[in-house]
């Protein structure tokens, strides 16, 4: 059921044959589930009603033939108005188009077309012109499904501009970001390769410096002489033997004067004169010392029992 005027109307009643005439209905919108399911009705009459528009499913009325939507107030045809490819008879007398969907040009069987009484745009207006026979409406279709293809056509190199565009731009960003990864890639190369040249001085440099330590120990080692290396008195040279045994005679003889001192400040009459005293104050020192030496102790006790 169609709303007509706020009451139902049975579009079974008014189809004559293969035409339906829903003309005068006071309709607001078109029934188009019901008119689908009227697949006999190829002739449809929708003019002077109160349409604005037409549904956006409208174009599924593809078995529609010739279509008059005259004497209403469309302002705008569905984007998709070129589905109605067995569409032949078309009538837009006295509505409020300025343009027609680039689908229109789909449209490959329209015969007969009328635009008059639309604001169209110029262009469109004067590719169409007028419609005041039948000669003028068939003309007024060929014209305008010309105009219609060649601005689809245009459209349709623009968009594949566009597509081109974009692929180049696609192309280029993928080569910049290849380019930019090789880049990346070889900086990683070159920092790895100078972390790699870093370690490796680290290490030679460190390893020369083990070697200069090593070396330096050595040296130092060679200067310090040892206790089995001090020369035997005969293996010295000539005249430093001949100072080394003087020195040697000078301490006995100091060491021999020394104990004769003590000798005779400890056993003659000698012992109460001031030399002899702090002679003897310095021998009981000396012996007191000793005795206080643990070792000295041990030889001196090893003495006594003997």
């Amino acid at each position: 059921m169609a709303k007509a005027g706020g009451k139902g109307v049975n579009l079974k009643d008014k189809l004559d044959g293969n035409e339906l005439d829903l003309s005068l209905s006071d309709l607001n919108e078109v029934p188009v589930k019901e008119l689908a399911a009227l697949p006999k009705a190829t002739i449809l009459d929708l003019s002077c009603n109160n349409l604005t528009s037409l549904p956006s499913d409208f174009s599924s009325l593809t078995h529609v033939v010739k279509l008059d939507l005259s004497k209403n107030q469309l302002q705008q045809l569905p984007s998709d108005f070129g589905r109605l490819v067995n569409l032949q008879h078309l009538d837009l007398l006295n509505n409020r188009l300025v343009i027609l969907p680039v689908s229109f040009a789909q449209l490959k069987n329209l015969k007969w077309l009328d635009l008059k009484d639309n604001p169209l745009d110029p262009i469109l207006a004067k590719v169409a012109g007028d419609c005041l026979d039948e000669k003028q409406c068939k003309q007024a279709a060929i014209r305008v499904l010309q105009h219609m293809k060649a601005i689809q056509s245009e459209q349709d190199r623009e968009r594949q501009r566009r597509l081109q565009a974009e692929r180049e731009m696609e192309k280029k960003r993928e080569a910049e970001q290849r380019a930019r990864e090789a880049q990346e890639r070889e900086l990683r190369r070159r920092e790895k390769a100078e972390e790699k040249e870093r370690r490796r001085r680290e290490y030679d440099a460190l390893r020369a410096a083990r070697q200069e330590m090593e070396t330096q120990t050595k040296k130092e080692s060679s200067e310090i002489p040892k206790l089995s290396s001090v020369p035997h008195p005969s293996q010295l040279p000539r005249h430093r033997r001949s100072w080394f045994q003087a020195l040697l005679k000078l301490l006995l003889l100091m060491f021999l004067c020394a104990l004769s001192t003590v000798a005779v400040c400890r056993v003659t009459e000698l012992q109460r004169q001031s030399l002899c005293v702090s002679v003897n104050v310095l021998y009981e020192d000396v012996v007191t010392a000793l005795q206080s030496h643990k070792i000295v102790q041990n030889i001196l006790h090893q003495n006594s029992q003997q």
